[in-house]
C-alpha cells in the first residue's frame, strides 16, 4: 500500500541533542490525523522534517511514496503537500481575493510569470471566487487581508493554503487564539475544505483534537507514544502520564468549543 505521508524511523538531532527519537507513522489517504504531545516534545520539528525546512539526521519522508528528503519547501508544495504556519501567513496589502489568486496561480501553470494582464486569467479567477465561498470570506472579496479579524486572517491563509490543490495538507495550531465560538466555527471549516484530503495537524486544544481527527499520534520528548483512533488514546494510560497526571478525558471540557 502506498500511504498518503509515511515517516521512516525518522530522527533529527541539533548538535548532541536528539529532538526527534525514530519516529515511525504512516497515513493513508483521506485521513485527518492530529499531532499532540506536552510543551517541547518536537511537534513543531516533526513539521520542519515533513515540509522541509529542516533535513532529517536519518530516516525518510515519503509522500506518495516518494522520498522527500533533501527537496527544498517549495519542491515540496509542488509535489501535493501545502503548510501553513503556527503565525498567519497571508499578504496583509492585497485582498482577499488576491491572496487567493496568488495561491492558485502556479498550480495552473502561470508560474508568477505575469505577460498576461491578471484580469484575463479567467481559470485563476474562477478558482480564486471559487475558494472565497468554500472559506466563507465572499463577502470581504475586496477587503485587504490586513483589515481581517484573526480568525478571518485564520480562514484566508486555510483558503491558499488549499489554492494549489495538495491532496496532504498540514496545519500548525490552526485554532490558536480564537475564542470558543471562533474555534467551533473554524473546525467545521477545516473539515469541509479538506474533505477528500489528507490532514496533518498539531494542535493544542484537545476539544479541537478529538473533534477532528480520525486518528491522534501522541508525540513526547521525540518519541511516538502512541498512535490510534481517538477513544483509545482518550483511555491510554501512558498518554494520561505524560500529561504529568492530568487525564486527557480530564482535559476535555473544551470537546464542545
Amino acid at each position: 500500500m502506498t500511504y498518503a505521508l509515511e515517516l521512516k524511523d525518522l530522527r533529527k538531532s541539533f548538535g548532541k541533542s536528539e529532538i526527534i527519537r525514530g519516529i515511525s507513522l504512516a497515513i493513508p489517504k483521506g485521513e485527518r490525523v492530529g499531532i499532540i504531545g506536552p510543551n517541547g516534545a518536537g511537534k513543531s520539528t516533526l513539521f520542519n522534517l515533513i515540509s522541509g525546512r529542516f533535513e532529517p539526521s536519518s530516516g525518510d519522508v515519503l509522500l506518495n511514496g516518494t522520498s522527500l528528503v533533501g527537496k527544498k519547501p517549495f519542491e515540496i508544495n509542488r509535489m501535493g503537500l501545502s503548510r501553513s504556519f503556527q503565525i498567519t501567513n497571508i499578504f496583509p496589502k492585497l485582498s482577499v481575493f488576491e491572496n487567493l489568486r496568488c495561491g492558485v496561480l502556479w498550480s495552473l501553470g502561470y508560474k508568477y510569470t505575469f505577460f498576461k494582464f491578471l484580469a484575463d486569467l479567467h481559470d485563476a479567477n474562477a478558482r480564486a471566487v471559487e475558494l472565497m465561498g468554500m472559506v466563507n470570506l465572499e463577502k470581504k472579496r475586496d477587503v485587504l487581508a490586513m483589515n481581517l479579524t484573526y480568525a478571518e486572517q485564520r480562514a484566508l491563509e486555510i483558503g491558499i493554503t488549499i489554492a494549489g490543490g495538495a491532496e496532504v495538507i498540514l496545519l500548525d495550531e490552526p485554532t490558536a487564539g480564537m475564542s470558543k465560538s471562533e474555534t467551533s466555527r473554524f473546525i467545521n471549516l477545516i473539515k469541509e475544505v479538506t474533505v477528500g484530503k489528507t490532514l496533518l495537524t498539531v494542535e493544542h486544544d484537545m476539544g479541537v483534537v478529538f473533534g477532528l481527527a480520525d486518528k491522534i499520534a501522541v508525540v513526547v520528548y521525540g518519541e511516538l507514544l502512541a498512535y490510534d483512533v481517538p477513544e483509545a488514546v482518550r483511555g491510554n494510560a501512558r498518554v494520561q502520564e505524560a500529561y504529568l497526571g492530568s487525564s486527557v478525558a480530564d482535559s476535555q471540557a473544551g470537546q464542545g468549543h
